[in-house]
């Protein structure tokens, strides 16, 4: 199992709608795509700054490529996380998941 682990920033203003958004548009999204197998969101308000870190787990690489495309290092946005994000991490972060 891969853990696949992106991490955005919005203003705390923004903190219930963005959360809205990602569980309206992308976690059904993640949800369809074959190979999924769960995922993790965390959010926390540091000052005027929202942390989102969403941890998507996946049944391997190829599963990861077909919901990302074959650069599957780079974060996948969505339409809307322009009305929200304050910056656009290009790449997340994938690791081995070896116990639970």
């Amino acid at each position: 199992m891969i853990a696949r682990i992106w991490h955005g920033k919005t203003k705390a203003e923004h903190f219930e709608e963005y959360t809205d958004f990602m569980k309206s548009e992308a976690i059904p999204d993640y949800k369809k795509t074959k190979g999924f197998i769960k995922l993790t969101f965390l959010r926390r308000i540091e000052g005027d700054i929202a942390h989102f870190n969403l941890i998507t787990f996946w049944e391997n690489l190829d599963v990861i490529q077909n919901f990302a495309g074959d650069d599957y290092e780079i974060a996948k946005y969505y339409h809307r996380d322009k009305d929200y994000l304050l910056e656009f991490e290009e790449k997340v972060t994938h690791y081995d998941v070896f116990a639970e």
